[in-house]
Parts: C-alpha cells; sequence; structure tokens
C-alpha cells in the first residue's frame, strides 16, 4: 500500500511538472505574439500552483515590463535575480526597469571594514560557511593528532602550527557563517507598489509626513506595527508607510 501511496504521488507531482511546461511554453508562446496580458496570467497560474524558477520570474518581469507596469516588473526581476543573482540579463533588465521608477534615491556608500567584512560575509552561504567550518575542525583534529603521536620536534613543530591555523579558520568560518545568517535574517527587501505613498513620521495617519514614495522603490522592512511598515531607503532615511503601499519579496 505504501509503495502505491509513492508510486502515485511520484506520477501526480509528473503530471503537475508536465502541465507547467505547457503553460510555461504557451506563455512565452504568447509573449512572443504581444499578448503580453495573457502571458502574464498563465505565469501567474505556474507560480499559483507552487513552481517558482528564475526564467519563469524572468519572463514575467519582461510582460509586466512591456506593459508599462512599473512595480510589478522590478518586483519579479528582483525575485529572479535572488534565484540567479550573477545573471547579466537579469540584472540589464532590472536596471531598465529601474529607469523608469521617479524616486531618485543615492545608495548610501560602505567603507573600511564595514565593506570588507560584509564581501567576505557574502562570498559563502551559511550552510557553506557551516561546512567549511566542519571541514576545518576536521583538518584540525588530525593535524592535533598528527602533532599529539609524533616524536620528532620538526614534524611536531609543524603539526601544532598546521592544527591552530585549522583551528582558528574553523573559528572564523563560523563567525562568517552566523553573520551571514543576520544578514540573511535582517534582508527583509520589498517594492513599492501604491503610485504615490506617504511615509510617515510614526505608524498612524495624524503624525506628519516625512516624505513621498513612487512605485517601483525599493526598501528594506525594518518593523510591524499593526498596518504599518517601518521602512528604510537606499540612503538610510527611514519612515513608516502603509502595509498595503508596499509588496515584501
Amino acid at each position: 500500500m505504501k509503495h502505491f501511496i509513492y508510486i502515485l504521488a511520484i506520477l501526480i507531482s509528473s503530471l503537475g511538472f508536465s502541465q507547467n511546461e505547457q503553460l510555461f511554453q504557451q506563455a512565452n508562446d504568447l509573449y512572443n505574439k504581444g499578448d503580453f496580458e495573457e502571458a502574464i496570467s498563465k505565469y501567474q497560474n505556474i507560480i499559483e500552483s507552487g513552481e517558482h524558477s528564475a526564467s519563469l520570474y524572468f519572463n514575467l518581469a519582461n510582460a509586466h515590463y512591456k506593459l508599462n507596469h512599473i512595480a510589478p516588473s522590478i518586483y519579479y526581476y528582483e525575485k529572479a535575480l535572488k534565484l540567479a543573482p550573477n545573471d547579466k540579463e537579469i540584472q540589464n533588465n532590472i536596471a531598465f526597469a529601474r529607469n523608469m521608477t521617479i524616486d531618485a534615491i543615492d545608495q548610501t556608500p560602505e567603507f573600511g571594514f564595514a565593506k570588507f567584512s560584509k564581501r567576505v560575509t557574502n562570498w559563502l552561504t551559511f550552510d557553506n560557511w557551516a561546512k567549511l567550518s566542519v571541514l576545518l575542525m576536521v583538518l584540525f583534529v588530525v593535524f592535533y593528532l598528527v602533532y599529539y603521536f609524533n616524536y620528532g620536534a620538526t614534524k611536531k613543530r609543524l603539526a601544532f602550527i598546521a592544527a591552530m591555523t585549522f583551528l582558528i579558520l574553523a573559528c572564523g568560518s563560523v563567525a562568517l557563517a552566523f553573520n551571514n545568517y543576520h544578514l540573511v535574517e535582517n534582508d527583509q527587501p520589498a517594492i513599492v507598489f501604491a503610485k504615490e505613498s506617504q511615509v510617515k513620521s510614526e505608524p498612524n495617519l495624524r503624525s506628519p509626513e516625512s516624505f513621498k514614495l513612487h512605485e517601483g522603490t525599493k526598501v528594506q522592512i525594518l518593523d510591524t506595527v499593526n498596518n504599518w511598515k517601518k521602512i528604510k531607503l537606499a540612503d538610510g532615511k527611514t519612515g513608516w508607510i502603509a502595509t498595503e503601499a508596499i509588496k515584501a519579496l
């Protein structure tokens, strides 16, 4: 009975995958014919079925871009970029889409150790840093055992130096793994979908307006209070915006 259920589950998932493949091809054909609205509908149907891929988000973003849908195009380019961060075509297209936005926000530059630390931390993912730290700990144990059981002064000294080096590197890898995890956990980007939205100094309608934002602008979500989100811009400005005005990535 268990084998039957297992086989049935495989057949159902295979059928769903085949249907999505057909839908994807149909959507691409509609896109090539210039029927962008219908193509968007079919791409959305694939996403609603639970399938996600960089190519799917990329094509959906392209269809929105053709219709001058600023916020949705940037939103789905960003989704595609998260899955394929080194894809040049996605990077180029999102740059074009960002040129359609109204808000001109300068990126706050990072200097010195903070910039270097972030670059090193993002060199590997949390899982890869964790795997590297385990490997380095294994090497530390191996060389420590060589040091412990060796009686030659030179070999003993070299084994000790190697063991301590791997131990330090392992500790560094663990620290970078947790730093990477912290960065990922605190990274909560969102795209402004409202045509124009007031950003308040406090999470209520009575508070004064700090500034306005327009569709397509990327923000970072810092906090949530009732129906308000505290956001931060790339230039460091913060404020509160209505939850329905933005869409989290």
